[in-house]
């Protein structure tokens, strides 16, 4: 029993050094080499812990050889771009001022419910309020605004400011969204008659729709720019 609590004592004080010596990263801000790395690594640990019959050293020394490959990758990162990109890829625009860059998320492998996520996350709750989103190589999304959706300055403190309200998805990627539109008062013959005034013969040919309780709609077609319409 001894033996087992002074192993783990020992695993842990090992593991807590390889990890500063990693640096502070959060797991949000690891690069994807770095994120695997710390799989393996937490893989590791549990083996001299778990494993009487497995010699310390044996579990020791690959937690100290991954830590020397983690600061060889670090440093070809460092120093050549080209490696960099292609060990932890590069950003990459999803939404620019044509409005949701589709060929973009097929790329990247996500949804436009995981590009909603991100952009909320960022403070924005409409697209129509984003100028450029890029879509970072540690999986984060950067948001900028929309000159009139910028953070307040000094200056607009005593500017008039109009309520907002949380825009309804009616349709994403040629569907209609049905607990959306029950919330939205209005049926589908509705948003089909805008999409007809908009030259859109199709509702598969929609990307995105969405309503907000002031009347203004967000329309973008696949691999074409967007739309910001007032139907209040």
């Amino acid at each position: 029993m001894i033996t087992t609590i002074v192993r783990c004592f020992i695993v842990y004080v090992l593991i807590l050094f390889v990890f500063r010596l990693m640096g502070k990263r959060q797991i949000a801000q690891m690069q994807p080499f770095e994120f695997v790395l710390t799989l393996i690594i937490a893989d590791l640990a549990t083996i001299p812990m778990a494993e009487m019959s497995v010699p310390l050293l044996n579990g020791a020394v690959p937690l100290l050889t991954l830590v020397v490959f983690h600061f060889i990758l670090t440093s070809l990162t460092r120093f050549s771009n080209k490696f960099s990109r292609f060990i932890s890829g590069k950003p990459v625009i999803v939404i620019d001022q044509n409005g949701i860059v589709y060929d973009s998320l097929k790329k990247l492998n996500i949804t436009l419910d995981d590009l909603f996520e991100s952009v909320r996350g960022a403070g924005y709750f409409s697209f129509s309020e984003v100028q450029y989103a890029i879509m970072e190589t540690n999986g984060k999304v950067s948001v900028m605004p929309k000159q009139e959706n910028s953070p307040a300055t000094k200056e607009d403190i005593n500017a008039k400011i109009e309520n907002d309200s949380l825009p309804l998805t009616i349709i994403c990627e040629g569907n209609f969204m049905q607990e959306n539109l029950k919330l939205s008062e209005k049926d589908e013959k509705y948003f089909v008659n805008i999409l007809k005034k908009e030259k859109i013969s199709s509702i598969k040919k929609v990307l995105i729709l969405t309503l907000t309780q002031n009347g203004e709609i967000y329309l973008q077609e696949k691999q074409k720019p967007c739309k910001v319409l007032n139907v209040g």
